[in-house]
């Protein structure tokens, strides 16, 4: 999910290796060139990429329409190996102008959906007539997923970001997370700077190779890096500012940057070096993957350059409805019925995959008001729904990941002794060239 290139998914390219992609699925129940639609009255079939997380959710959302609307109905769920299988699955059904490959429903990433509704349009089905209160969704969820005043998207997991820290180090360094509640960077860094004396660990901690640090910040405070469809780099002063504000971090020994994502999960995290995670609400298992830890844990929102609590968003899908559809009302109904509002699907989907949604009524539920045991009974889960409530809308791009990926490497260059402007300039350059500006 975390390591994209966009131009290998171009159609351009993907034209070149059709024959190498075939349907793009793990799963052959579809069957040879048959449709991959359910086809029947009470069928859909959809993809979805992670047995531990979305899939379970799916399956929750499968099971609460089959026990309470239609007892005949079957969700056939369609394993892939990552989310990149189904945009591959995507890409090459319309560059073969064939959707008969496609599934009914297919699980989608929220950064990549405005691209491919714009290349590829006849292949979604819009959602604009279903019964569903979109108030109800937090409003920066929907600005992906929402296409020149079209609903395509029916929001499922949302990426509210979460600062995790470890109390029990916060009280050795004489610190409370209150403190780090409406907190500037610099009241963050001198707390940071204590802890790092009192205990060793790192405050805060982000793999080099996929650096999501600058959106976030960047989020938080209502900046993007892009500016009417173009890169906003070297003039984007709190971009800068951001920047090298991480650089002084990692200088001063409080920002720790493993070199890969597994260094960064199971070496930094699970291995104790850190005091500290800011990211999406899913790196919640990870972290709960050290059951001695349990308890030690709190979250709260992101410190910001003002003060004022901080929120943003990293991470997210939702469901979309293809052209290859066969029943496309039953789709509409299943949608407009689980992920548009049942709270047994939403319960389900948080208790069995962790899943938390952008659905702010579902946040008021007996689950999710729960005290989660790890995180020293704080109900962490109504946390997240409210502060989903608050992330801003900034500019999104389908180049997102290569923004953060140039940027990211400026960052190392910067630590290694480069000029800041002029990797930045750099950044900006490679930037600009793979969108052809």
């Amino acid at each position: 999910m975390k390591r994209r290139v966009f131009a290998a998914l171009l159609a351009g390219a993907m034209a070149l290796s059709l024959a190498a992609c075939g349907g793009g699925g793990s799963d052959s129940s579809s069957g040879g060139g048959d449709s991959a639609s359910g086809g029947d009255g009470h069928t859909l079939t959809l993809y979805a990429w992670d047995p531990n997380f979305n899939i379970p959710a799916m399956e929750a959302a499968g099971a609460d329409y089959k026990e309470n609307v239609d007892p005949d109905f079957n969700l056939e769920v369609i394993e892939q190996s990552a989310s990149e299988d189904v945009e591959t699955a995507i890409t090459t059904a319309a560059s073969a102008g064939d959707y008969s490959t496609l599934p009914d429903i297919v699980l989608f990433q929220d950064h990549y959906i405005q691209q491919y509704v714009s290349d590829y349009p006849d292949v979604w089905v819009p959602l604009d007539d279903v019964d569903v209160d979109w108030d109800n969704f937090a409003a920066e969820k929907l600005n992906f997923s929402t296409i020149d005043g079209v609903h395509y998207g029916m929001p499922v997991d949302g990426g509210t970001v979460i600062c995790a820290y470890r109390v029990d180090l916060l009280e050795q360094a004489g610190h409370t997370i209150d403190e780090l509640t409406g907190c500037t960077w610099d009241e963050f860094e001198q707390i940071a700077l204590d802890v790092k004396e009192a205990t060793g660990k790192y405050m805060m901690c982000m793999n080099s190779d996929g650096n999501d640090l600058v959106y976030m910040m960047l989020q938080a405070e209502g900046v993007s890096q892009f500016k009417d469809g173009k890169p906003y780099i070297t003039d984007n002063e709190t971009l800068v500012q951001i920047v090298d504000t991480i650089v002084k971090f990692v200088n001063e020994g409080i920002c720790l940057l493993p070199n890969s994502w597994e260094d960064y999960t199971n070496t930094a995290i699970q291995g104790d070096q850190v005091a500290g995670v800011m990211n999406g609400n899913w790196i919640i298992p990870t972290i709960e993957a050290v059951p001695e830890n349990s308890g030690k844990w709190e979250i709260t929102s992101m410190p910001t350059f003002s003060g004022e609590e901080g929120y943003a968003s990293n991470g997210g899908s939702s469901l979309y409805i293809t052209a290859n559809c066969q029943n496309v009302d039953l789709a509409k109904d299943f949608l407009a019925y689980t992920f548009g509002g049942s709270t047994v699907t939403y319960d389900n989907a948080l208790k069995n995959g962790g899943v938390v949604t952008t659905y702010a009524p579902a946040g008021e539920s007996k689950v999710y008001q729960e005290g989660v045991e790890y995180f020293n009974d704080q109900p962490i889960y109504a946390d997240i729904a409210e502060m989903t409530t608050k992330v801003p809308i900034v500019e999104q791009s389908p180049y997102h990941y290569s923004a953060r990926n140039y940027v990211g490497s400026a960052i190392i260059n910067i630590i290694n002794g480069a000029d800041t402007a002029s990797a930045l300039k750099d950044a900006e350059d490679q930037l600009n060239f793979e969108m052809g500006n």
